[in-house]
């Protein structure tokens, strides 16, 4: 049995622009992508997996309740863009036994878990 490995997110919202500079103050950069008759959305390469994001045609289609995580190096100033950028702090800077780490929701409503990647060695 080969291990399982996951290679694909996508989200949904209604502005795609407003989502890719958004995603984009993490470091993460876009580029723009159609498949056959399918719509245009926006792609980033991270390591192994494909962070996608397409357009939310309807609220069925939503993917706001989503969470998604990243490890990321100097979490305060991660915050500070975010929040700039539209994002709302939710839970602070914390240790926890993943690390550093902290909840911000993005300007659509996807929950994002934020780890401080050198601090994930140190004792809680």
């Amino acid at each position: 049995m080969q291990p399982v490995a996951l290679n694909l997110v996508v989200l949904r919202v209604p502005d795609l622009q407003r989502a890719v500079d958004f995603y984009a103050l993490l470091g993460l950069s876009f580029t723009k992508h159609a498949h056959g008759k399918g719509p245009e959305h926006y792609a980033a390469e991270l390591g192994g997996l494909v962070f996608e994001i397409y357009p939310q045609t309807s609220e069925e289609n939503s993917t706001k309740h989503v969470r998604i995580g990243f490890r990321i190096s100097h979490l305060d100033g991660a915050i500070q863009r975010l929040e700039s950028g539209g994002g709302v702090l939710v839970s602070p800077p914390k240790m926890s036994p993943w690390g550093l780490r902290a909840i911000i929701d993005d300007p659509f409503g996807h929950r994002i878990e934020l780890s401080e990647a050198e601090a994930a060695v140190r004792p809680v």
